[in-house]
């Protein structure tokens, strides 16, 4: 008996499939750097956490499948800090950005559709794409050209009548590339001439270094119906666990399919939402050292590989990843080499193989993600390690 070809076909985590490797050493007493996984280690702000203890209410009842009302007012106010009018009815809370992007994609696309998608991205769209059986198109981007957009020839040439929208990350996952205006401004044009969705994945839009600001796709007014955001709170406030996301649009069509499949899962956590609405009403302040933080550790990893014999690396924008090309053939193998065969001081670390965040065949093949989400002391250790792995590896492989 056979399973469904959407069960057989979907990608596995290239993210978790190696977990097992470090879980293994782990038993064998070596300490794994993690930085394979967007975990970061920088503690749930306490309002959070006082709201989960808090919580006291006689029954968990279900609560409206849009979410509750004063988290949607509070997601529209931080948007309206940043000059961004959304309102209240223009949110859908979701269970996590990863609902959020399964949401947005079946709103827009039957099977068979096309999005068209910059890669390397996100490994979980090639996921919420099987479900919704849309084709993601990739858009391929190059690390030696810091994973900017392509001219809009490159962008059109993809464009079939099949394509329903274009998504862009920003700032990136797995890049820290940060589109620029005019880069944003390019697509823009390409998604009204061509009568397209724009989705745009801004869960890290808090995350900007050496002086730069995020720019919304929210804030082209000549496409506002052809905007969906999806958003989370994850990174933002630190609370990967809590599951809290949104659908963020100002198309009512768009609008009232997302409910509709919200209704249909019923609704969102009630306690994670009571939390989710604790942090918004911190305030932007929050933002600030912890943005200064991740910058530090930016530079801290940039600075630590860069003089790598035969890397190619470039400094990221925002969000808390960097791709860089490895002097290897197979990083898929390093990666797994050095949680079987390796450890330098009962240490070692798990990285995450680029392959898995293309869409194209044998791309990223030499590539690997990188997500500088330790403190920095451990950060600065996890890098000696790797560069001693990679020397011993480049010794015995090539």
């Amino acid at each position: 008996m056979d399973i469904s070809k959407r069960g057989q076909e979907i990608q596995p985590s290239p993210i978790r499939k190696l977990k097992p490797y470090a879980d293994e050493a782990l038993e064998r007493g070596i300490h794994v750097y993690f930085l394979n996984i967007g975990q970061p280690d920088i503690p749930t702000p306490q309002p959070i956490m006082d709201a989960f203890h808090n919580y006291n209410e006689k029954v968990l009842s279900y609560g409206p499948a849009q979410g509750f009302l004063e988290l949607r007012q509070a997601i529209a106010g931080y948007f309206r800090s940043y000059d961004i009018p959304i309102d209240s009815e223009n949110v859908v809370i979701t269970i996590g950005g990863s609902e959020a992007i399964h949401f947005s994609f079946s709103a827009v696309a039957d099977p068979g559709d096309e999005i068209i998608i910059p890669e390397p991205f996100y490994t979980n769209y090639n996921g919420y794409a099987a479900f919704a059986s849309v084709k993601i198109v990739p858009l391929t981007l190059r690390v030696e050209d810091g994973f900017r957009l392509p001219p809009t020839e490159e962008i059109e040439a993809r464009i079939t009548p099949r394509t329903r929208a274009i998504l862009l990350c920003s700032p990136n996952n797995p890049t820290g590339t940060v589109y620029t205006p005019e880069e944003l401004e390019r697509v823009t044009a390409v998604v009204k001439k061509h009568d397209l969705f724009l989705i745009g994945d801004e869960v890290y839009k808090e995350f900007v270094y050496d002086g730069g600001t995020h720019k919304s796709v929210l804030e082209y007014e000549e496409i506002k119906e052809r905007v969906i955001v999806v958003d989370s709170i994850s990174k933002r406030f630190s609370s990967c666990g809590a599951r809290v996301g949104a659908v963020i649009t100002w198309n009512e069509d768009v609008y009232q399919a997302v409910l509709k499949f919200a209704q249909a899962r019923l609704c969102p956590p009630s306690v994670e939402q009571k939390a989710a609405l604790a942090a918004y009403q911190m305030g932007l302040d929050y933002f600030q050292p912890v943005k200064e933080e991740y910058q530090k550790r930016r530079d801290v990893l940039f600075d630590g590989l860069k003089d790598i014999p035969g890397i190619v690396i470039h400094k990221p924008q925002g969000a808390f990843y960097i791709i860089v090309r490895l002097p290897i053939k197979d990083c898929e193998h390093f990666v797994q080499w050095m949680l079987t065969d390796f450890h330098h001081n009962q240490e070692t670390v798990m990285v995450a193989p680029a392959q898995g965040f293309y869409c194209t065949p044998g791309r990223g093949k030499d590539e690997v993600r990188i997500a500088y989400v330790l403190k920095e002391e451990d950060l600065k250790r996890a890098i000696v390690v790797f560069k001693e792995g990679l020397r011993k590896y480049q010794s015995l492989f090539l």
